[in-house]
Formats: structure tokens, sequence, C-alpha cells
């Protein structure tokens, strides 16, 4: 089945522009605003940006008293921005509230799993269930949203800042255990998901259960109240996001809302908050070195940037980036020439229609006064990273044709939040290590270098009846955990002519975390073909070797030792006394195929393997050459023409022999975006 190709509308209603600018702070500067904002709008002119963020963190600005609002610094913000042709991202102030707050109702102050609790400072302090804090952000977001709902400046409401932490107060825990009686029904069927009969830990009273404690006396061993415990985690934050945005939708329900993510954070499932938010938006912070190093840092980006995509399979907004140095990186490292481009057009390469910072100005006091921005403490545009932000905005708008484009792929990546926490709770294996997150990248990677573009999927959408439907080919690294339908929908797949590659470590639990009884992969087992009897964990020096096709890879961390029972053997170990057993197999069922690979290896291995895959199942690369290391390719098309946008991100030069078309030169850190019609199935 080809996936149908849409063309979505842009972000900002009646902007078709890329969105280009960032973080914007004026209330740090009400008592010099006369010389700095309208200088601000000037700048922000020359840099060629079209939009800023105001208001996030600034509800101290907004209500210096309880009950006070003050909205005149605001409200001449606003107009300078609509007078300047800017469209406001404005926030609502939640991330960090005032201090009168905090003193005053001391209910709204986290409690931390060691049950302490947190005095004011920092952000995101707060109680998600505190009926004084919902209350607080409900009145302030309604007067938001009556006073600039029809403000022509008004483009994205975003909501508070990057969500994240939790809180274990009374509050919750009474909520969590609703939460737990609303999706078990009784204690007998809780006792029995989460096995509570090891280590007399069953349940005879709903108060009796307390939330994961960090403390040394409190409960840290069942691992489906740890599973649940996130899950309820996540359910808080969506039901915060929705508090927060119910007076915005209902006062402006034309205006998108968001809330920016972290990647991969591990503490909320995204692919589940994402249901909720109008448009994806999310903070990418690549740690580039200006070395051949960047090669993986770019993967890694492009990985976040797909996955972030992925969420609801649309043009995104790459909310925050720093046009320089990172202040909270262990180094702070400057980008080099070039950089500062290659990373703002690789996000767009990848679906965003936005390039913004953190931040514009940068400030004069606090813990990121000396984060990358717009505007130096110098405070005029004869800077180099201004020139490099007026770079990036010189050539965002020069792509309108791109906003609201597409990003097939007939890849799929899974990466799941749940199977993540599961493996993070693991005591076996590799404790702690089990790496699965560099995992997935390392699958990912031999794709990306290749010019292939691939989604990153929940393993939740495989069980969507048709979802499958529009990749040919599906990689699940690491699925020890295999929810509800997820293995039936991949032997579906299997059998209609798909093709699925699993690895080490897949199928051992549910979704509860319980082992499967009958043999590991659990229910995949038919569809790989393989009985995987026990799994061997190596210590750090540890080497074992997979022989494959005439060569001989280094396997090193995990070896699983499989039976091939349906599967044919494509490749075995070189050593130890499971030498010559099989370490790579293939299992032909209906009209498709299910490759394991039952050990950890270097990205080489994956190199070879992947690329003999992309040329047997003929999957479409954004462009068809062979690509030096270091240059990727990547598709954006409206359906009628591709926006093919090819990076080097070698510290030298690199050229691509395109045949007919003759030789791609690219300059070290380079973008060249190609332009061609779509071919018609």
């Amino acid at each position: 089945m080809t996936r149908k190709i849409v063309r979505h509308a842009p972000i900002v209603k009646g902007v078709p522009h890329l969105l280009h600018g960032g973080d914007y702070n004026p209330d740090q500067w009400l008592k010099s605003k006369e010389a700095t904002w309208k200088e601000d709008m000037r700048l922000a002119r020359l840099a060629g940006i079209n939009t800023l963020s105001v208001g996030i963190f600034a509800w101290a600005a907004l209500e210096p008293e309880e009950g006070r609002y003050e909205f005149g610094w605001l409200d001449e913000i606003m107009d300078l921005m609509a007078e300047n042709g800017i469209s406001a991202v404005l926030a609502t102030p939640s991330g960090a509230r005032p201090g009168w707050m905090s003193h005053r109702y001391p209910e709204v102050l986290r409690v931390n799993g060691d049950r302490s609790k947190n005095r004011h400072g920092g952000r995101h302090n707060h109680c998600l269930t505190s009926p004084v804090y919902r209350e607080k952000t409900l009145a302030i977001n309604t007067a938001l949203a009556e006073r600039y709902g029809k403000h022509p400046a008004l483009g994205v409401w975003h909501l508070s800042n990057e969500y994240g932490g939790e809180c274990h107060c009374d509050l919750c825990q009474e909520r969590f255990r609703a939460f737990l009686q609303d999706k078990y029904g009784s204690l007998d069927e809780l006792n029995e998901a989460w096995w509570t009969a090891f280590w007399a830990k069953t349940y005879s009273d709903w108060s009796h259960i307390e939330s994961p404690s960090t403390h040394w006396r409190g409960e840290q061993d069942i691992h489906g109240l740890h599973l649940d415990w996130m899950r309820f985690t996540t359910e808080q934050f969506v039901d915060f996001y929705l508090h927060e945005a119910a007076p915005l939708k209902a006062i402006t329900p034309d205006v998108p809302c968001t809330t920016n993510l972290m990647g991969t954070y591990p503490g909320i499932d995204y692919f589940r908050l994402a249901q909720v938010l109008d448009v994806v938006s999310w903070d990418s912070y690549p740690q580039w070195s200006g070395t051949e190093r960047d090669v993986r840092t770019g993967a890694e980006a492009a990985f976040h940037h797909d996955l972030t995509r992925s969420l609801k399979g649309k043009p995104f907004m790459l909310m925050e980036s720093s046009p320089s140095a990172t202040n909270w990186r262990p180094v702070a490292k400057l980008h080099r020439p070039g950089v500062h481009l290659l990373q703002s057009l690789q996000a767009v390469a990848h679906g965003s229609d936005t390039v913004q910072y953190f931040q514009f100005r940068k400030g004069r006091g606090g813990s990121e006064k000396f984060h990358g921005a717009v505007v130096d403490h110098e405070g005029t545009e004869n800077t180099r990273v201004f020139r490099d932000v007026a770079e990036v905005g010189a050539r965002l708008a020069e792509l309108d044709a791109v906003v609201g484009t597409d990003t097939p792929a007939e890849v799929a990546v899974v990466f799941d939040w749940h199977n993540r926490w599961a493996l993070d709770d693991m005591k076996g294996m590799l404790q702690q290590k089990t790496g699965y997150h560099r995992t997935v990248v390392d699958h990912y990677k031999a794709f990306w270098e290749q010019g292939v573009p691939t989604d990153v999927i929940d393993s939740s959408l495989i069980a969507e009846p048709g979802y499958l439907d529009r990749y040919k080919v599906l990689v699940a690294p690491m699925l020890h955990m295999l929810r509800p339908g997820v293995a039936e929908a991949v032997d579906a797949f299997v059998r209609r002519g798909g093709t699925f590659v699993a690895s080490y470590a897949t199928g051992y639990v549910d979704e509860n975390d319980r082992t499967f009884l009958g043999g590991f992969p659990g229910p995949l087992r038919d569809t790989l073909g393989v009985w995987c009897e026990e799994i061997d964990a190596l210590y750090e020096d540890d080497r074992n070797a997979l022989e494959w096709d005439g060569r001989s890879y280094e396997a090193f961390d995990l070896c699983e030792l499989v039976h091939a029972e349906t599967a044919e053997v494509l490749g075995t170990y070189g050593a130890d006394f499971y030498a010559g057993s099989p370490a790579l197999t293939v299992n032909a069922r209906g009209e498709g195929q299910a490759y394991f690979i039952a050990t950890r290896t270097g990205e080489d291995f994956l190199d070879d393997f992947y690329r003999g895959l992309v040329a047997s199942t003929g999957v479409e690369r954004a462009l068809a050459a062979d690509l030096p290391a270091g240059v990727t390719a990547q598709v954006r098309t409206d359906g009628q023409t591709d926006h093919v946008f090819v990076q080097n991100l070698n510290p030298t030069a690199a050229a691509v022999d395109l045949g007919a078309e003759g030789i791609l030169e690219l300059a070290p850190f380079s973008t060249a975006i190609l332009d061609r019609p779509r071919p018609q199935v």
C-alpha cells in the first residue's frame, strides 16, 4: 500500500512561511524598555526573524500579587510584534510560579520520591494535582486568552515549558490509587498483574498502595507498580495540559496549542502526550564538536527530529535550539562556521516548519546568562553568531515551497517508552546499562546514512488496524515488552509481505512486566522462527564474534543463545561454548520475512546488514546515489515536487556522484537542496 502524501496547513494561520525566531524575555528588561524593546524589533527584522516566544516564566511579572494582573508591558510587546510582522508564540506561565503562591499555598510544592518536600525555587516545582495550582493556572490562562485572543500578533499558544518531574504528595497518592482502581477494578486483578506474591507484597487494601520510593525502606521491587506509576505520571501531564488548554481552546479555537518536548525524556510517554497536542514542538541541543564525530551527533539529532515528526505524522516545531554555545553542557563549545545553518536545515529536512532558539537576547543574570543567543551582551548585530542567525533567516525565507510538505517513509523503527521503562527497571542482563536508546539509534543510523526516510514509532501504533500497511520494513530493536496486539499485528505484517527485524532481548515480558511462559521471544516465536533459550551478558572487556557473509564482526554486551526452529541460519557465533550456534537468522513466513539479530554488534555489521536489506526490499531513498561517509539525504514533498536536502556533516569537503546530473560538491558542514519532480506511481 502506498502512503498517501498530505500537504499540511501552515502552523500559523495566514503565515505560509517557515517560522524563524526564539524565546524572548522582555519582562527582564522592563527598567530599560525604552532603549531595548524597539532595538530588539530592529534586530529581529535584520536577522529575518518572524516569530518570538513570549511570556515563558513571566508569571511574577504578569501577576506580581495574587489576583492583581499587570498586562501593560505584554500589551506593548504584542503591539510591537504586530507592527513588525512578528507572530507571537504566547506562553502560559505555569512552568515557574511566583513566590507569593509558594508561601501562601504550600500545597503547590512538590514532594519527591524520598518523601521530602521541595522549597520554593527552580522551576517545574509544582504539584499537578493541587486544586490551588489548577485554580491559579486556569485563572491566568483565561485572562491571557480573553485579552489576547483577537490580537493580530497571536500565532500559537505555548503551554508551560518542558513538562517534567513527578510529585509524591498525599494528593497525588490518592489520585494514583484512583487511577489504579479505574484500571484494575479489584485488588485481585492488581495483585495478579503485579505478581505481588513475590516477597509477600500482596495488597489487601487500596490505601496501602504508595508510589515507588527512592527512600531505602520504600517500595522499589514491584516492577508493575513502577510501570503503572510512570503511566500515571504521563496521564497527570496529559490531564494538566488539557486543564491548561481548556480556556484557550474555548476562547481561541483556531489557534494551535503546543508544549515543548525534550526528545526522548524518560519521564513521560510522548506518544500519549502528543495525542492531545495540536502541533508537536521540541527543544534540540546537539553537542557538536566540529570534527568527524559530528556524523554520530547528526544521526542522533536526526533520530530525535524523526521521532518528533512521527508523534503526529506531520510537520513539527523546533521550539528551542542554540545558535552557538549551550551553557548547561559540561563543555560549552561554540558552533564552528556553518554548523548553525547545518543544524537548522537538518531540522527542516526532517519535518520542522520552524527554526527557533533559546534565546533571542542574553539575560544579565541567572543560570542561563551565558547560553547562546541571537543578541549577545554586546547588544548589536556586529557578532559572528548574529550573522550566522541572519544567514539562516535568509535561507529559510527562500523555502516557502517546503512549508507543510510531507516526509513519507517506507521504513519504521520502534522506540517505545513503556519498553524503555521495563528495560531500565530490569534486574538481569546488564542492570541499568541495557543501552536501549543507543541501540535504537544505532539501527536508525544505518538507514540515515543511506538517505532512507524513516519514521520512529511507538509499539502501540503497530496494533492499530492497517497502521503498518504504509511500511515495507519494520525494525524493533530490543522490544523486550510486547503490549497487547503487537505480536499479532507484526505477524500479519510479515505474512502479507513485510520485512521485520528484531534483536536480542525481544519478547520477554507483557505490558505488566510479567514474563511470557513457553519460551522467548514469547508471542513472536512463530514469526521469528527461533527459540531463545538463554542470554549471556558479557563483561565490559569480553568479546565474541558474529560470522556472516564471509566476514567476522565484533559481538559484545549481550549474546542470545538461539535455537533455529523454522528460521534459516545466516550467521553464527565465533567463540565461547556457543560457537557455531545461530547469531543471525531469517524466517520466511507468508509473503514476507523476519530477521533476528541475536547479539549486539558494532555499526559496521548494522551498516552492511541494512545496506543489503535496503537493496533487497527496494525502500525509497531520498537520493539514488552512493552517499560518501558523513553525507546523508532527506526528502520533503508535496506529492508533485520533491525537495531533497543533501547534507555534509564532515569538517572536510565531500562530493556526491549524481550520474547524468553531474557531481554535487559539498563544502564542510553544508547543505544543498535539490528540487525534482516526484515520480508518480
